[in-house]
């Protein structure tokens, strides 16, 4: 009955990911289906320590999220949880070898986000890397279904794709994180007094990144190609609402993308894909 159980595990996760994020959970779902589980397993994980310090405020976080992390190296180290959400994980942190460091880093993030933290430029990208680009390579992993050389030689464009999702999350969340939990993750920046100069230069730098992912996307295995470049357009869509907005804008009111403009999005990406125009 282990079997069942395990499906009924990456069940809750693909739960977890429909019920979080509807525009990751479209991406997934142009996967091949023998690797959806698996990100649904690692998005499930990365959503529940996320929400520890997002959400929690009437708990004690740092106390939960100790809690979550004994029980997620508990979880790899025996091959099993009777949380549904770590036992995903660690199946798939066991099935594809993923490095226990970028696990670290990612929590590590997460501890950084406990408490509010003045972010200077060498902070700014620690974080970036454990909370976005070491889930870039998570992900990854599974991609090239555990290929290291494959996962090396795309690793620095996997990183790229990442670090440019989680910029474009700081500016899309901008009034939630500012004005709900106070964080500033731009180094330097005065978000009340952002100024064009400084939101010119962020959007600049993430369009950079985005154009060294997009090689990377296109030399990923058929199986996830399509999946990660629907992403990645629902993205670069995201970040050019947020070009033709203001700082002002940007804290009063988080940036979305309509439901059938996001249709239209993928419809034109499946195009693409089958015409090899990616």
């Amino acid at each position: 009955m282990r079997e069942l159980f395990d499906t009924y595990s990456f069940k809750a996760s693909k739960h977890v990911t429909k019920s979080y994020s509807t525009s990751f959970y479209a991406g997934v779902r142009f996967l091949d289906k023998k690797i959806r589980n698996d990100i649904h397993g690692i998005y499930g994980f990365v959503r529940f320590a996320d929400e520890i310090v997002d959400t929690f405020h009437e708990q004690d976080k740092e106390q939960l999220l100790n809690e979550f992390i004994d029980a997620t190296y508990t979880a790899i180290e025996r091959k099993i949880s009777l949380n549904p959400i770590l036992n995903s994980f660690q199946i798939v942190v066991n099935k594809y070898n993923i490095d226990h460091a970028l696990i670290d880093q990612f929590l590590h993030s997460m501890h950084m986000d406990l408490n509010p933290v003045e972010y200077t430029q060498e902070t700014y990208e620690e974080y970036i890397l454990g909370s976005a680009e070491v889930v870039g390579l998570m992900c990854l992993k599974v991609f090239v279904y555990g290929n290291e050389e494959e996962y090396q030689r795309l690793k620095p464009y996997a990183m790229k794709l990442g670090s440019a999702f989680q910029k474009i999350n700081f500016l899309r969340d901008m009034k939630d994180d500012f004005q709900g939990l106070g964080r500033v993750y731009f180094p330097g920046v005065d978000m009340e007094g952002l100024s064009l100069e400084d939101k010119k230069r962020i959007e600049e730098e993430i369009q950079i990144e985005f154009d060294d992912a997009y090689i990377g996307i296109k030399q990923l295995p058929k199986s996830s190609r399509f999946g990660v470049y629907v992403s990645y357009v629902y993205y670069t869509k995201l970040l050019r609402k947020i070009k033709r907005k203001t700082a002002k804008d940007l804290l009063e009111n988080r940036i979305r993308v309509p439901n059938n403009t996001k249709v239209l999005l993928f419809a034109k990406s499946y195009v693409r894909n089958t015409m090899n125009l990616l």
